[in-house]
């Protein structure tokens, strides 16, 4: 079966999936009475209103090319990084890094990645740019708070662009038999690490009891952690054929996946509460913002991919 095939029974999947996630959430919308149901209801649809609109995206990526894929998640960045120091307070001495941030370094680290100069692209931002960002800075003579005022930046920096790009990054990899079919690799990892938030929502308002971090993230719950992770890596397992894997190592790579991205969310929700915000911004109606979407996606790229490339890649 050739990658557009593929493509096409992936897409028609997800289409009855939301189709029919969009029909019982109408239905359920109409019959349930409660406050506190039809808002979970609410959210619900919401949820499944913005996934069209973000499948819808990622489709038109996938069959316009490479370069849109890549144009696509650098705006991503942007605006991931932007709602990151939108939270985050910075001086006038910060301007200078924060436009460096934008405009130097989301561009060279997408260019890279469309090169394939996979040497320069692991350490740009984390040996480059973490020694720049607080050299400019410094420069501005500002030292009040510099040191939090530079690992605030620094942080949204590796999150925002460094951790998100691993994702077109799969794109560059050469594996053996699976050539041209890497933007399904990519598909598979956000499919399986959205999908277990989503499970995660619903287990945990089914059945959630006991909370795992209350005072970071009410809504975790040990309960939907397990269904979550474990409805994801089925589903990460079932679509073994449209990745360079074994059905095993699917499900082995979808746990990963699956537990990269709770590990993600995780962290994200206790920066959000540390800075007073329930929300990362308001982009994505039913979503919160760009990061609300991203936070488990910027934990789980980076170790999907550098395992994919360790183990799979010639």
């Amino acid at each position: 079966m050739s990658a557009h095939d593929k493509f096409l029974w992936l897409m028609g999947g997800i289409g009855v999936l939301l189709a029919t996630a969009s029909l019982v959430g109408w239905i359920l919308a109409r019959r349930i009475s409660s406050e506190s149901a039809r808002a979970v209801i609410d959210n619900l649809n919401a949820r499944v209103r913005a996934w069209w609109i973000m499948v819808a995206v990622f489709a038109f990526a996938f069959l316009v090319g490479r370069a849109a894929t890549l144009v696509l998640f650098a705006l991503v960045s942007f605006f991931a990084l932007r709602e990151f120091l939108s939270l985050t307070p910075t001086r006038s001495g910060d301007h200078r890094a924060m436009s460096v941030a934008f405009f130097i370094l989301i561009p060279a680290q997408y260019a890279l990645i469309g090169t394939g100069w996979y040497g320069l692209f692991s350490i740009l931002i984390p040996v480059y740019a973490f020694l720049l960002l607080p050299t400019l800075s410094a420069l501005a003579e500002d030292t009040e708070h510099f040191l939090e005022r530079t690992a605030k930046i620094q942080w949204g920096v590796m999150v925002t662009i460094y951790c998100i790009s691993h994702v077109p990054a799969l794109l560059m990899l050469d594996i053996p038999g699976y050539a041209g079919q890497n933007a399904l690799l990519l598909f598979y990892m956000l499919l399986v690490v959205q999908i277990s938030d989503v499970l995660q929502y619903v287990f945990g308002k089914l059945f959630g009891r006991t909370k795992i971090a209350p005072v970071v993230s009410p809504s975790k719950t040990v309960e939907g952690f397990v269904g979550g992770a474990f409805g994801a890596t089925l589903i990460g397992a079932a679509l073994w054929w449209i990745t360079p894997f074994t059905w095993l190592q699917a499900a082995g790579m979808a746990f990963i996946a699956v537990l990269m991205g709770f590990l993600g969310g995780l962290v994200l929700s206790a920066v959000k509460r540390s800075l007073g915000a329930k929300d990362w911004g308001s982009m994505i109606k039913g979503h919160g913002g760009m990061m609300d979407r991203m936070d488990s996606v910027s934990f789980a790229a980076p170790v999907f991919f550098h395992l994919t490339r360790y183990f799979f890649t010639v």
